[in-house]
């Protein structure tokens, strides 16, 4: 399987959320990427997946996921030959 990132260190401050990416920790205002997160108890935050790809982050008690790409702001486009499809 694919490695997509390297996700680890994921952990709240209050509703700031911080998560190590391929070696770089980031910090994200949760505010500003899930409202389901925002207004979740601690305790169902505290409780992820990762997923073993590194493709994104699951809640499980939430039913949220959150991409890695879109935390990182990377935008998928399809491609030439999907579009013609």
């Amino acid at each position: 399987m694919k490695q997509h990132h390297d996700v680890a260190d994921v952990h709240f401050e209050g509703d700031v959320l911080h998560v190590t990416i391929d070696g770089r920790t980031r910090t994200i205002n949760i505010h500003e990427i899930s409202q389901v997160l925002l207004n979740a108890p601690e305790k169902a935050r505290q409780m992820f997946e990762i997923s073993p790809s590194g493709y994104g982050i699951h809640w499980p008690l939430l039913d949220e996921d959150l991409s890695i790409d879109g935390l990182l702001g990377i935008l998928h486009t399809p491609s030439k030959k999907m579009q013609s499809a």
